[in-house]
């Protein structure tokens, strides 16, 4: 019988580092484990320190866009679709609060779902957060999506939504693809239009936060509201 290749050994060793105490791997031993669940029949150390080289850190790797991340030899749409499938499942873990209809004490809840669920996006999307009085969500849900600096939001559209859901307040959020959250003349423009008109209708507009993929934007923070 042929001998195993070499790697499956130092894969095992990895494995075992890993039960005993997590901690101890080092970011491209995590992902060539990681790695090693989709390619299994190959060494993926080298690939694993090749995208941490490009990508810097593991966060890096996993949201890098698929066109950056097929250029590796060994990345094929099996991993790219696992990548995918990693990115959806630490993204519906942040909206759980949002998802489950928690009570928010903060906007903390949104900010921390806005950034994982739009914040790699290379175009803009707005998201809400609609709640009650006691601030439990009630929906947390895209309102529209654009283009790369821009997307078309409404004021009426954000207060119609509002009274569908017999909702009390309201958290705007959307993203900047460019990477910095400081909002642009337009945004301060957009959401004082839609602070007056949600005064006038009784509605609490609780915060607008701009996100990208580490860093946000407060406007109630700011000042602005």
């Amino acid at each position: 019988m042929k001998d195993k290749p070499h790697y499956h050994g130092h894969r095992q060793r990895l494995k075992e580092k890993l039960g005993k105490d997590s901690k101890n791997l080092a970011d491209y031993e995590i992902l060539e484990l990681v790695l090693g669940q989709v390619l299994p029949r190959q060494d993926t150390k080298p690939l694993a320190k090749e995208l941490l080289a490009e990508f810097g850190t593991l966060g890096g790797v996993f949201h890098a866009p698929d066109e950056q991340l097929k250029k590796f030899k060994g990345i094929g749409p099996g991993v790219l679709i696992f990548f995918t499938l990693m990115r959806e499942f630490w993204t519906r873990i942040a909206e759980e609060p949002l998802k489950n209809k928690e009570t928010l004490s903060s906007a903390e809840a949104v900010r921390k779902a806005a950034m994982a669920r739009i914040g790699n996006l290379s175009k803009e999307e707005f998201w809400i957060a609609l709640v009650n009085n006691q601030n439990k969500v009630i929906c947390w849900e895209r309102l529209s999506e654009g283009t790369v600096d821009k997307t078309a939001v409404y004021p009426r559209e954000i207060v119609a939504l509002t009274l569908r859901h017999d909702a009390s307040g309201v958290i705007l959020s959307h993203n900047h693809p460019g990477g910095n959250p400081a909002p642009s003349p337009e945004d301060k423009q957009m959401t004082m239009e839609i602070a007056a008109l949600c005064q006038d209708m009784g509605i609490r507009l609780l915060d607008h936060v701009i996100v990208t993929a580490d860093r946000f934007h407060s406007f109630k923070e700011a000042g602005y509201l």
